[in-house]
């Protein structure tokens, strides 16, 4: 009779999982993974490199910040891009590597398996000590550890909150938040307490629910893989036809799995491996560590679970790199490529000169024309400045109506002005002018418009 490891809570239609504490390489080694990505989760918001956090998603402001490189609303097609290669990458990894993403460096597995899960095992026990525990009366015992437990929970969901903040409004605006008085930030205190139930809520009672019924990711698989993908399997050609392990019967099995069912009690998702990739797996390897612990007990090789791709577990055939795999890559190197190339063109200032609407030329005598123009100087940086706008024709010259000097930090600036040219240097009704803006000396900006004016005026 196969043991789960899940249990239907009382009053409740939902099989509440209690997991096998897993141990294992491949367990520790997620764990020093979990760790480095904490690390930078809960750093990087107030970390700060060229006076901006390293990493900022403010859309309320629309506003980002990448590792210092800031992206302001006219540079959204950017972000967009960048989000479009984050999903390709994830495309391109799970065509190779399965759901490896899941299971060792999504937020919400990392939370709950390194975080949760472990806090939940240290207060409550091992899987059966949980389920004795949930299924006695309310008593002394009980109304401890499940107090100790929901309230280091609710603590820690806080932390993450605030976090999640700091990325979404700002470590300094939520540094305000916390230190000033509540009257001052109330939609902030507000905010606070909704994300810490909402993280509360998932990490206590959701759980696996979200990445086996809302994660949308999961279903992804069926498209995504092929039979070159590697993926967390079990090696059925070599375990089956399996059987328990008895004295009397040891030499006549002859599949290595001796269904101790360790792989589906220690499975965050419930899931059996033997049956085959499921979209509920989330290659977390818990059951490669419990199968490789049974394996040499028995005197048999490691890794009846491992990673493997189908083409080897039905036919024996070597790994290699699917052609689907190549196509993914490929069209992620160009589009990493051109993404570079617009970092790479990208001003710090963006200029944007248009000429006045419901004017055309002007004329002066029969020595000069004048066109009427509107600019617009957008600073993408977090610091102010001085700044001179001119043209890059040193024959032009510039008479402002509304003149700006200084463009200030994350701002903009509207300049008015007339570009007046001679005569005798027209030779074409309509000719690009290019203006230039300088900060300290250096071109950091240009932008092309038309001038208009009558040839015949010329000497």
């Amino acid at each position: 009779m196969l043991q789960k490891n899940k249990q239907k809570t009382k009053g409740s239609g939902r099989d509440f999982l209690y997991p096998k504490k897993p141990s294992g390489k491949l367990y520790n080694r997620r764990k020093w993974v979990s760790y480095v990505l904490l690390l930078l989760l809960f750093s990087c918001p107030f970390v700060k490199l060229n006076g901006e956090q390293l990493v900022l998603l403010n859309f309320l402001e629309r506003k980002f910040v990448f590792f210092g490189l800031m992206f302001t609303p006219q540079d959204f097609y950017l972000f967009a891009l960048a989000m479009l290669i984050f999903m390709m990458f994830i495309v391109c990894f799970t065509v190779v590597l399965g759901r490896l993403w899941c299971g060792w460096a999504c937020p919400q597995t990392i939370f709950m398996e390194m975080v949760f899960r472990r806090i939940e095992y240290w207060i409550e026990g091992d899987a059966n000590k949980q389920k004795k525990l949930d299924a006695q009366s309310w008593n002394g015992e009980k109304i401890i550890k499940k107090g100790s437990k929901h309230f280091v929970f609710l603590l820690i969901s806080f932390f993450i909150a605030n976090t999640f903040l700091a990325y979404i409004i700002g470590a300094d605006v939520l540094v305000k938040i916390i230190t000033e008085p509540v009257t001052l930030h109330v939609s902030g205190f507000a905010s606070i307490c909704l994300f810490t139930l909402i993280f509360y809520g998932v990490f206590a009672y959701v759980r696996e629910i979200v990445c086996t019924v809302i994660c949308p990711y999961g279903r992804l698989q069926g498209v995504l893989l092929d039979n070159q993908s590697l993926v967390v399997a079990y090696d059925f050609s070599r375990g089956e036809p399996r059987g328990h392990l008895q004295k009397n019967n040891a030499g006549n099995i002859k599949g290595d799995c001796i269904d101790c069912n360790l792989c589906v009690q220690v499975c965050p998702t419930g899931i059996d491996i033997r049956k085959g990739t499921q979209l509920e797996c989330v290659n977390c390897t818990a059951c490669i560590d419990a199968c490789n612990e049974v394996m040499p007990k028995i005197n048999k090789p490691e890794n009846l679970i491992g990673f493997y791709n189908q083409d080897f577990v039905q036919h024996r055939k070597p790994y290699k790199i699917s052609l689907k795999s190549y196509g993914y890559a490929a069209v992620l190197f160009v589009v990493v490529m051109i993404f570079s190339s617009l970092i790479y063109k990208r001003e710090d200032v963006q200029t944007t000169v248009l000429r006045a609407s419901g004017t055309l030329y002007q004329t002066r005598g029969n020595q000069e024309t004048s066109n009427l123009y509107n600019a617009e100087l957008i600073n993408k940086t977090n610091k102010p400045m001085n700044f001179q706008f001119k043209s890059k024709n040193k024959g032009d010259k510039i008479e402002f109506i509304q003149a700006a000097g200084v463009l200030p930090k994350e701002g903009s600036a509207q300049v008015t002005f007339f570009l007046v040219r001679k005569n005798k240097t027209i030779k074409k009704y309509k000719t690009e002018v290019v203006f230039e803006v300088l900060v300290d000396g250096k071109v950091i900006s240009e932008a092309s418009t038309s001038f208009f004016a009558q040839p015949e005026f010329n000497d």
